[in-house]
Order: C-alpha cells, then sequence, then structure tokens
C-alpha cells in the first residue's frame, strides 16, 4: 500500500477500485472546490460518490452497526484500502425530491412553516395557533383531506354489470374472484353475490359501491366491510401516481379523472383559513405567488412580533431567488419538480448553515441551468467554500470547471477503459495537459455555413400552460430545432404541453424508467429475448432457464442478487445473496455455456465489450444502437435504478431508433455528457434528421444550439417574466440580430 502523509489538508484517498477504478490513489485538498470530470463513464461517480460520500456516511451509520449487524452483518465498505480526514459529507444529487402529494416547495424548504407561523400571529381573523393553517394536519379542506382535488370513477372501469360477483364483476387489478377482497363483497350479506350487478336494486347497488366503512363477518372472521368506490378510492387514488406499480398506474389512467377540489378551489385549506388575511391576502394566495415576488411582500411586514421569522423566511426565499428558482411558487408540488430543480432546492436548505469544515458533493449541479443561470450556480458554490467547507463537483460544463480550485480529471474512456487519474491540478495547467477534458476546454462548435430547410411545419397555437402568454408558434420539421430560454422561461411547457399530443411524435425524456429492481438494459432493450434463445440454442434446453424471473433465478434471492432487509425506521439495507453470489441464477443454469461465457458473464459485459462478443443479428441491431447514443460503457444487466437521468434517455432514444421515421422530443440530452461526447451526441442527431425525422431538443448547452438548423428561444426571463417567444430564426440570425440573453451568450461562445 502507498505511504500515507501526514496532513489533515487534505483528503487522501489511497488504492479505490469501486467499479471501475483502477487503484485510484490522490489527495484532494480541503476547504477547496474540486471539480471531478471526464467522459461519461469514466469513474468519477464512483470515486467521489461510491467511494468519498459513501465512506463518510458509512462512518457516520456506524452508530447503528450492532443493530444491523443483528439482521446481515456490517454494512458494505467502499472498495477503497484507506480513506483519511474524511469530514461529514453532505449529498446534493438530482434524485427526485419523492412522490407525496402533500409535499410541497414550502414544506420541503420550511417556508411554509415559517409562513403558517407569521399568520397565525397576524392572521384575521385568525384561524389558530400555527397548525391551524397546514394542509397537513388541522387546516385541512375536508372535501379533499388536504389535496387540493377530487378524484371521479368511471364505474364502467370497475364493474361488469352483466356478471355477477362469483363470476368476475368487479375488474378492478388484484380483485380477483378468489381472492379476499372479492370474497368480502360476496359474503357480506348485502347482496346476492350470484345476481348480475344490473339486476341490483338501488339499496343493493348503493351498498355495494358506496357503503361507507362498517364492521362485518366474514366464515366467523371479524373484517370491515366499504363499498367498491371507497375501497378503490382509499387504495390507490390517494396515492402519487409514480409510486404506484405500472398495472395499476394504467387502470388510474383509464378509470380515474381529477379535478379541482370545488370545496377548497384547489388551495387545500378549510374555509376558516382562507379567510385570514394579511393586507388583503390568505395564506393559500400568498403560497401561490411566484416566490420572488412574495419576497417583496414580505418586505411590508414590519410587525416586531414575527421580525425574526419575517427575517429568516426572506432569506430562504432570497435563496430560491439567488440559486435561479425565484419563478416556482411554494404551492408546488415537489413531484413535478425536475431533477436540476430538486437538487437546487436542496442546496438552499444548506446555503443558512452556520456548519462549517462540511463535505458538500455535488451531482452536475448545473443540470437544467441556462448559460446565465450557471453564473448565479458558480456564485453559490463558492459560497459554501468560503465558509470553510469542502466543496466536491462531478460536473463537464466548462464554466464551472473554470472556477475550481482543482480539478481530477479521470479516464481516459469510459468503462473498463476508464478509472484512471488523467491529471490533477489547476484549470490553467489542465489546459496545457492534452488531456481530452484540457482540449475540449477551447473547443468551439462552429456555426453551420448551411442549414437545413424545413419540410413542413407542426402549428402550435394559442398556448396558455402555467407562464405562457397565449404562444403560437411553428415548429418546423425535417430539421434539428432546438427550443432553449432561461430556466422557468416557459420550455417545457410550451413543448411538453403541445407536441406530445400529436400523432408520430415520441418524447424521449430523463424520467424514471418503471420497472421493478429486476430490471437492466438487456431487459428493457429486449435484448435479453435474443441473449436468451442464443443460450438456449447452444446447449439444447429451453430459454426460460436463462431469465432471472423465470425458471433459472436463483431460489434464496429470487434472481434479484441481493436480499433486502426493511428496518421499518430506517432505510432498508441490501446485502449480496450468499447461495448465488449476486449472480442471480442457479448453479446448474450456470454451467450451459455461450462461447465460453454463462449468463451472468454475459450480463456483466459492457456494450461495447458485448458488440465484439455476439454474432446473433438480433443482439448486434440492439447493442449497435446502444453504442450509437453513447453507452457503450455500460453492463447489459445494471440495474435501471442506478442509472442517471441522462444514461436513461439515452436509453430510452436507443430503443426508439429502430422505430421508423418520427419527430423525436428530447429533453436536455447533453446531461451527464463530457464535452467530447457532446460532439458523438451532435452527430447522432444529424444521422436522425438525414434520415427523415424531426428532431426537436429542449437545451441550453451552446454547443448544441451552434449545431441547430433553428432556434425557438423563450423568455425574457422566468416565470411571469417569461412566457413569450422572444426568438425564432437560425442560430446565425440570432447571434446577428438578437439581444437575448441566449443571443448575448451564444455570441461570446462562436466568438
Amino acid at each position: 500500500m502507498t505511504h500515507i502523509a501526514d496532513s489533515h489538508d487534505v483528503i487522501q484517498v489511497r488504492g479505490a477500485r469501486e467499479n471501475n477504478l483502477q487503484d485510484v490513489s490522490l489527495d484532494i485538498p480541503k476547504r477547496r472546490l474540486t471539480v471531478f470530470t471526464g467522459v461519461s463513464g469514466s469513474g468519477k461517480s464512483s470515486l467521489v460518490f461510491g467511494t468519498i460520500a459513501a465512506e463518510s456516511q458509512r462512518m457516520i451509520n456506524e452508530t447503528y452497526s450492532a443493530f444491523l449487524q443483528s439482521f446481515m452483518g456490517s454494512p458494505a465498505r467502499p472498495d477503497v484500502d484507506a480513506l483519511h480526514n474524511l469530514s461529514a459529507a453532505i449529498v446534493v444529487d438530482q434524485e427526485r425530491m419523492g412522490a407525496n402529494a402533500r409535499s410541497t416547495l414550502g414544506t420541503a424548504t420550511d417556508a411554509y412553516t415559517m409562513l403558517r407561523i407569521i399568520f397565525s400571529r397576524l392572521g384575521s381573523p385568525s384561524a389558530g395557533s400555527a397548525l391551524a393553517y397546514s394542509f397537513n394536519a388541522e387546516g385541512m379542506c375536508p372535501g379533499c383531506e388536504g389535496l387540493g382535488k377530487v378524484s371521479s370513477l368511471d364505474l364502467d372501469q370497475l364493474v361488469d354489470r352483466s356478471k355477477s360477483i362469483n363470476e368476475g364483476a368487479i375488474t378492478v387489478p388484484n380483485f380477483s374472484v378468489d381472492g379476499w377482497y372479492v370474497r368480502g363483497f360476496a359474503e357480506s350479506g348485502l347482496f346476492d353475490p350470484d345476481k348480475p350487478v344490473r339486476d341490483f336494486t338501488a339499496a343493493e347497488l348503493d351498498d355495494f359501491l358506496y357503503k361507507p366503512s362498517i364492521k362485518i363477518k366474514v366464515n366467523g372472521i371479524n373484517t370491515t366491510y366499504e363499498g367498491l368506490v371507497v375501497k378503490v378510492q382509499r387504495m390507490y387514488l390517494t396515492k402519487e401516481r409514480e409510486s404506484v406499480q405500472p398495472h395499476i398506474r394504467a387502470f388510474i389512467d383509464r378509470a380515474a379523472t381529477f379535478a379541482k377540489c370545488p370545496g377548497c378551489g384547489g388551495t387545500r385549506l378549510k374555509p376558516a383559513v382562507l379567510e385570514s388575511t394579511i393586507d388583503g391576502r390568505n395564506i393559500a394566495e400568498c403560497s401561490a405567488m411566484q416566490v420572488s415576488d412574495l419576497a417583496a411582500v414580505l418586505a411590508g411586514i414590519t410587525a416586531p412580533s414575527v421580525g425574526p421569522v419575517v427575517a429568516n423566511l426572506r432569506q430562504t426565499l432570497d435563496s430560491l431567488v439567488e440559486i435561479g428558482l425565484g419563478y416556482l411558487s411554494l404551492d408546488r408540488e415537489s413531484a413535478t419538480l425536475s431533477g436540476g430543480e430538486a437538487q437546487r432546492v436542496k442546496m438552499v436548505r444548506h446555503l443558512g448553515s452556520s456548519l462549517t469544515d462540511i463535505t458538500y458533493v455535488f451531482d452536475e449541479p448545473t443540470v437544467g441551468l441556462h448559460p446565465h443561470d450557471i453564473q448565479r450556480m458558480n456564485g453559490l458554490l463558492v459560497r459554501l467554500r468560503d465558509k470553510g467547507n469542502t466543496v466536491l463537483v462531478v460536473e463537464h460544463k466548462p464554466e464551472t470547471i473554470a472556477i475550481a480550485d482543482h480539478v481530477v480529471d479521470i479516464g481516459p474512456g469510459a468503462g473498463p477503459g476508464g478509472g484512471r487519474i488523467q491529471f490533477e491540478g489547476d484549470v490553467p495547467a489542465l489546459r496545457a495537459s492534452g488531456t481530452l477534458t484540457g482540449r475540449y476546454l477551447g473547443h468551439r462548435v462552429e456555426l453551420k455555413a448551411t442549414v437545413r430547410s424545413h419540410t413542413g411545419q407542426i402549428p402550435i397555437r394559442n398556448a396558455s400552460t402555467h407562464n405562457l402568454r397565449d404562444v403560437s408558434v411553428d415548429v418546423p420539421t425535417g430539421v434539428l430545432t432546438v427550443v432553449t430560454g432561461v430556466a422557468g422561461s416557459g420550455k417545457s411547457s410550451l413543448i411538453h404541453g403541445s407536441l406530445p399530443q400529436r400523432d408520430g411524435v415520441i418524447v424521449v425524456d430523463q424520467s424514471a424508467i418503471r420497472g421493478s429492481r429486476r430490471s437492466n438494459p438487456a431487459t428493457y432493450t429486449g435484448l435479453l429475448d435474443a441473449v436468451r434463445t442464443a443460450f438456449a440454442k447452444a446447449n439444447g434446453v429451453k430459454a426460460a432457464l436463462f431469465s432471472a424471473n423465470s425458471e433459472g433465478a436463483c431460489p434464496h434471492c429470487k434472481g434479484i442478487g441481493l436480499v433486502y432487509v426493511d428496518l421499518a425506521m430506517m432505510a432498508g439495507v441490501a446485502g449480496v445473496c450468499e447461495e448465488c453470489e449476486g449472480k442471480r441464477f442457479t448453479a446448474q443454469v450456470l454451467e450451459y455455456k455461450l462461447r465460453d461465457r454463462d449468463i451472468s458473464e454475459v450480463l456483466a459485459m459492457p456494450v461495447s465489450e458485448a458488440l465484439g462478443f455476439f454474432t446473433e443479428k438480433a443482439a448486434r441491431a440492439i447493442l449497435e444502437r446502444l453504442n450509437a447514443v453513447g453507452l457503450g460503457y455500460i453492463t447489459l444487466g445494471q440495474p435501471l435504478n442506478t442509472l442517471s437521468g441522462g444514461e436513461r434517455q439515452r436509453l430510452k432514444l436507443a430503443v426508439h431508433m429502430g422505430s421508423g421515421v418520427a419527430t423525436y422530443l428530447l429533453d436536455e440530452p447533453t446531461s451527464g455528457l463530457h464535452l467530447a461526447d457532446v460532439d458523438q451526441l451532435l452527430a447522432l442527431l444529424d444521422r436522425l434528421v438525414d434520415t427523415g425525422n424531426t428532431v426537436v431538443v429542449i437545451e441550453h448547452h451552446l454547443a448544441v444550439m451552434a449545431h441547430a438548423d433553428w432556434i425557438i428561444d423563450l423568455g425574457p426571463g422566468a416565470g411571469h417574466d417569461g412566457g413569450t417567444v422572444v426568438f425564432t430564426g437560425t442560430p446565425g440570425e440570432l447571434v446577428a440580430k438578437s439581444d437575448t440573453l441566449t443571443a448575448q451568450h451564444l455570441r461570446d461562445y462562436v466568438g
């Protein structure tokens, strides 16, 4: 092992081998801003998140080690020889903020809590204590129980009236005839279970569908009976749509319609709370205001009794404005925030902290930010550093690399071709280093000498979603169109609110790919079918043996490779299955080979290696598309929930690329891409357009703007300061004739 210097001014990493890291050793200066960069899949996240942050958090959790060991042994350590001088790490990532329908921007930042305190002291007439102003406790609207919306159900999607209950009249998912739910109806004694539902009397139908909860006995067992509509609403409609299984989600989509609660007008609050005002505004109206406007309103509240609370609330709101989120409102549901917005909201929680000597770890904080907004983000990173903290940033944008005190460049390639330190030092030295990152820091994509001519137009008329101001614009077909503008200007509202409803439009976004923890690129793309067929043919056995969801699965972990333990009050933990050692299949299945590799070894291959391994046409066609979108480094069996938003988007694009001519709508496809990878993306977009497709990209990356055939620029600002089209035309025209924020930055970029 390498000798460890006796210094407390650096975080010392020795022999890191997590994922693709190749015995990485380095010293990271503390209380400095360090940017980690390199091509996609080079090992940046493995080093920063999988090694440094993981070990820091593991050490903090050692308090619970005895408790954890009682379930499944010691918590796993990162694969590293030594880590020294770590401080407590706070990870600020891009994970969405959960699917709780009761969580809002206001509750997530505690801004709504402070607003409730102000109203409890100054509101007239007073509704009571601060709890009385909460839509999660005393102040909730009784009609919608604080959700702000009510649901109605299409009875024909719940019941086949031509059948009796015993014949399967109930068509709700998980309500099988021989199941407990249906037995409760059949044996309730409230109606004849052998009579067709269409023949029920009015009273019987009311009992069947709408009867409130009552106690009954079924086969001598005390149980609760409730009408079918009541039960479905309780079981399925009170949960956030994205948190339920796909087949339940599909049922909700076809059976339920949601509308603003007529009792509270969507405010979530009961009448007494809405009657309480300060300067003519109730708490719901304040929560619905744009954050930047609410900050201005609070400046007029000077009552000494709430002085400290108002000051703290204004500081939180000012931080939201400074971080580029002033266009949001406190009543915005947390689940609707993008990954970039969610990360910036998490940052706000730490800006006012008095803690020092903390290690802050950021995962591409510039995602979703226009070049104009990146300048403000950089200022916040510097502020955290200047308070005496260590700031570690995984990032590709040259604007953020430029402010680093220290840069770590990892590569040279992705996957097995990466995992090595290529450069350590300051930015001027990086520029002169000759590494891929160093060479690309000054790289510029030039404006096209000639742009493509459009083949037609997709008209958007009178768009008014969110902050859009009756926008009408034509999206050209047969070309590469980039839709841009500052964060919150209305780009997504315009494009996602209009284009996906058209025939032939394929949306390729960064949203999570729904599926179980068993899902991986091989299953999602259909590649596993070709792999299973090849193994079955080579060994003269049935293909089902080579599915971890079927006969070949390890019986101990049921083909997952991990054993999960639910710890109730804490986050669950997972350990590698001791029976199959994480390989997911039975020992018998692993004896079968395809060209000297078993199924677990094939699923562990990166896409680029698998391309050289497979000769089967069906498998190669899928692998070539995965490689073309820049995913050559991911493994075939990598769980989908470990992919970044950008990786998920490129995976979806690979699936759709074989679907024929279409209009592709991509949302920030440069997320997670190194400067060199962006060139590969631009070549891919060109191939899509040149084969007859229309490509519409929502994007902030200046290289993509410069390469476009057509630009639609929204603004001029964010929130109610945006929502209009401020420019349409070619990139050359934007640079030459416009003075929008986008034009200013693109003009500087192309020189």
